[in-house]
This record gives structure tokens, sequence and C-alpha cells, in this order.
């Protein structure tokens, strides 16, 4: 399957990560060389379902998907799984601590805005040639294969899959007359839609956004700005965009809602645990969402729950594809076995009856439309949306837009609800950009 080459990118994973390249170079420069392949001899791996005991590392947020998996092949195979979840703020410190003494678990999962840095640093076997021998793989849910993909050899495939999109109060908007199919086809519909809703009932919240929340922000905003025709970084990472044209326009749009009273006043501190409540509990009209949230928010008297695309300014739809990849990592002793769990995975079976069933969304494009999404038009758009949307890379991603201290918050924030967007956006570009450029 030909993939496009990706650009070598520099041996960064996070602040907490960044000395881990040491640590491996460390490793690598005695005379056994750092193993690449996933065996020290002939008889350390004894291959596919035949018992062995593996050990695996995943982030806290994508638990639920990952459990049910871990469950579901557990129950079915010789093979046994022993999971280990990381709360997902001190998974990159776990990682490198094993990574520097070459005791990664044999299956380690991670963050697809990370995975270019994790295969980079060595932490994951190459895995292309097991990757050709599927008859789905170029079914595979591109962007998160882009992002194992470094210098041409493929380290990691889409283990859960994450797209934003605009949730819709139905119950509100047809109270309003607002047509709950079509409420957002472009921002400024959306703004309009949202003065309707508002004069019908001040009380109803507009649009609910997680505004200081770096990671947040970027998964919800920035499919705007793709939508709008513009980008958010150079092509290796190192550049941020946001400063552009067709972002600041993105911008603007936002701001003017937040001016307006569309974006309530307590979205501008909702730093993501509670992002889902306002929607959850009926209080407000829209939401920007992760596909998560369709399988853990649940309808009720006061909500009705619609999904529809991210828009841009004047049209246009996008999604940032978020979730996780799994590789099978360079400690791992036991390849072939490891493999037989990735690839069971992304079978019919686990995607169909483990992760569909249960209102997840498949990693696999030809399967986005299934016995169970059929029975939901959310989850087909939903699924959509894993081979439309966007998933930007850049070697300090995490600590540039992640991180609560890092520089990408303020910028947002100030773009979201600064008192000049034009002005202010520009004035703190510079130092994302000295952060995406640090080594």
């Amino acid at each position: 399957m030909a993939r496009v080459q990706r650009r070598a990118r520099p041996a960064r994973l996070a602040a907490a990560v960044a000395a881990t390249a040491l640590l491996l170079a460390a490793c690598g420069s005695d005379d056994e060389p750092t193993s690449t392949g996933g065996q020290t001899d002939d008889t350390a791996d004894a291959g596919g379902d035949t018992g062995a005991t593996l050990t695996m590392w995943a982030r806290s947020v994508t638990a639920p998907q990952t459990e049910a998996l871990v469950e579901a092949y557990n129950a079915t195979h010789e093979n046994q799984i022993e999971l280990t979840v990381v709360p997902f703020d001190s998974y990159l410190q776990k990682v490198a601590a094993a990574a520097g003494g070459r005791e990664l678990p044999d299956l380690l999962a991670a963050n697809v805005v990370e995975a270019p840095n994790y295969a980079q640093l060595g932490l994951w076997q190459d895995i292309g040639d097991r990757i050709d021998s599927l008859d789905h793989a170029d079914a595979l849910a591109p962007s998160h294969i882009d992002a194992g993909t470094v210098d041409d050899k493929r380290y990691a495939v889409p283990h859960v899959v994450d797209t934003s999109a605009l949730y819709v109060n139905t119950k509100i908007l047809e109270a309003a007359g607002v047509d709950p199919a079509d409420p957002a086809p472009t921002l400024r519909a959306l703004a309009d839609n949202i003065a309707t809703i508002q004069a019908a009932n001040p009380d109803v919240q507009g649009l609910y956004v997680a505004g200081s929340c770096g990671g947040c922000l970027v998964f919800t905003i920035w499919p705007s700005i793709w939508a709008s025709g513009g980008e958010v970084l150079g092509e290796d990472g190192t550049e941020s965009l946001l400063d552009q044209p067709e972002a600041l326009e993105v911008f603007e749009a936002y701001n003017q809602l937040f001016a307006d009273g569309a974006i309530p006043e307590a979205a501008r501190n909702e730093a993501g645990p509670t992002q889902n409540e306002p929607f959850a509990n009926g209080q407000a009209a829209f939401s920007l969402l992760g596909s998560k949230a369709l399988a853990t928010i649940p309808e009720s008297d006061a909500l009705s729950i619609g999904v529809v695309p991210i828009p841009g300014v004047d049209g246009g739809r996008s999604s940032f594809v978020g979730g996780d990849v799994l590789g099978i990592s360079s400690s791992s002793e036991q390849a072939d076995a490891a493999w037989d769990f990735v690839e069971w995975t992304l079978s019919d079976e686990a995607q169909l009856e483990v992760m569909a069933k249960n209102k997840n969304l498949t990693v696999r494009t030809d399967l986005a439309s299934n016995q169970y999404s059929e029975q939901d038009p959310r989850l087909v758009l939903l699924n959509e949306l894993v081979g439309e949307g966007r998933t930007p890379y850049a070697g300090n991603f995490f600590q540039t837009f992640n991180d609560p201290n890092g520089p990408g918050l303020p910028l947002m924030r100030a773009g979201l609800f600064g008192d000049d967007p034009a002005a202010e956006v520009p004035e703190l570009n510079g130092a994302v950009n000295d952060s995406l450029q640090r080594n």
C-alpha cells in the first residue's frame, strides 16, 4: 500500500519526553543494538495466538474503548492482554521512563498527534509489511496511518478514532422554529439561528465551548479554519499559520458570537472536565464536542441530540480526527503475538460488534456504513468525517497547544474572547512559533 512519505521530524515528544532521545541514543550506543524487529533471538517469539501474555498501556481518555476491545479479545483468544490504563496527563512521563530502560509494554497506544514522535524516537517496530497483509489496509483511517508513518515506514495503526462535530439539541431548535437538520451550513448562519433561538427563549445558552482548554479548542475550532480554506500549521509543523487571513476570519466570527452572547460567559473559563454538562442538561442549543459524546450523553425530556459538521465562515465542512493509534513497542519480544491482537482489533468482528454496536466510530472507512450505524444517521456522518477530517502534526504539538501553560491557549483565547483578535493573535503567534521550533 503506497503512502505519502513523511518528512523526518525532530525527536521531541513533549517537555517530559525531551530527554528520551538521549536515553535511547545512549541505549543504542553499546555493543548490543536496540531492538527494532521485536525479537532478540530465533525462539523469542512463539507467534500468533498461542497463549502468550502480553502487556499493553493505554491513555485514560480512551480507556472505555480499549477496555472493551481487550475484554472481548481475552474472552475469545488463548493470548491474554494485561492492560494498564495510565492517566492521560502522566502518560508521556511513564513512556519516557520506560523507553529509557527498554521496559516498554508489548503494545503501546499513543495520542495520534504524538505518533510521529513515538515513531521517530524508535518506540515502535516497523509494521508496514504486516499492515500490507490486511485485506482492508487501504480502508484504515488515513490520518492515523499518516501520523504513524515516518520516512515511508509505518509504525502504528488506528486504535480509537474521535472526530469533532457540532452537536445540536433538536428540541430547543424545533421550539424556536429552526430547522435542526441544517442549522449551521456556515458560521454566519449559525449566528443567525442562535439569535432566533435566544429571541424565543433568552434563558437558552447558544453555543457552548471549552474556552480554557487548549486541546479542546484546537479539536473544535480548527475545523472551521480548514472548512474556510485555511491551514493551521506549515507542512513540517514548525510554523503556525493561525495569524493568516482565513484563520483570523474564523476567530472574528467566533469572537462576534461571544460578544453577542451566543457563546455564554461561562464557556470562557471552561477547562474541559465539565464541558459536556450544559448540553447534556438541555441548557445549550449547540456544543462543539467529540464523537465519543454520542455514546456517553443520554437523551432526556430536555435533550434530543442531532449532529452536524463543523462549518467554515461561508460554508464547507471539516473535522479534527483525533483519538489514539496502536503499535508494537520496540521492547517487545512477542511481536507476532502482539500483532495477533492488533490485527484482531481491526477486524470486522471487533469494529462492528465491539465498537460500532456501542456507538463508537470504526477505524475503517469501508465500515462507516454498517448494520449499527445505518440505524443512526448521526453515526454515519461521524464515520464519514473520519475520512474527510484532518489531523495536524508537529514535533512540539503537545507542549505548544495541549499544555495549559503553553503559548497556544493564550492565542486561541485571544482569538475567541479578546477585544481585538486581528491584532492580538498575530502578536501571540510569535510565541507559538518559538515553541514549535524549540529543540
